[in-house]
């Protein structure tokens, strides 16, 4: 996975998959789906809800290690299946992603091999966005990504 801040307010996550775009897409949409992979090592999805709709609510309760818990939720703002996913985002448990929501996109491209996933993150203030980066966040949306990559090639059907 490749990371970069093109500005003072944005993270921008890059990782290239080995499935068509439409696995790659039902795999951030599907709970059932996103319950397999979703988070970093040691850590797994034990509430998943999503009304993929304009408009509609998705809420992620994560556990981890030793009890701890993180809850991420938003509103689905932009569904283009299986190209382009925009939602509002906070992060119930950090003081300050509670008070804020974040935009995140993901935008995904079909090429020969696979699908090359963008997501775009951009935080109300450069503060909130550098409290991210230090929390450790591309470490754990690494290991789920490494996670998906792994679920996308291991040859169950995820249809």
């Amino acid at each position: 996975m490749r990371l970069a801040t093109p500005t003072d307010r944005e993270i921008v996550l890059v990782k290239e998959f080995a499935a068509p775009r439409k696995l790659v897409f039902d795999a951030h949409t599907r709970p059932e789906l996103l319950k397999r992979w979703f988070g970093p090592h040691g850590w797994r999805l034990a509430v998943c809800e999503i009304d993929l709709r304009p408009g509609g609510a998705w809420h992620y309760l994560m556990r981890g290690p030793a009890g701890a818990e993180m809850t991420l939720r938003g509103t689905y703002l932009e569904i283009a299946p299986p190209e382009r996913l925009v939602t509002t985002e906070s992060n119930v448990d950090c003081e300050a992603r509670a008070a804020h929501e974040s935009i995140a996109s993901i935008v995904l491209v079909e090429h020969v091999g696979g699908t090359t996933l963008t997501n775009t993150v951009r935080f109300p203030t450069k503060e909130i966005r550098d409290a991210v980066l230090e929390s450790g966040m591309a470490r754990g949306v690494g290991e789920g990504f490494d996670r998906l990559a792994a679920l996308l090639t291991e040859g169950a059907p995820l249809a």
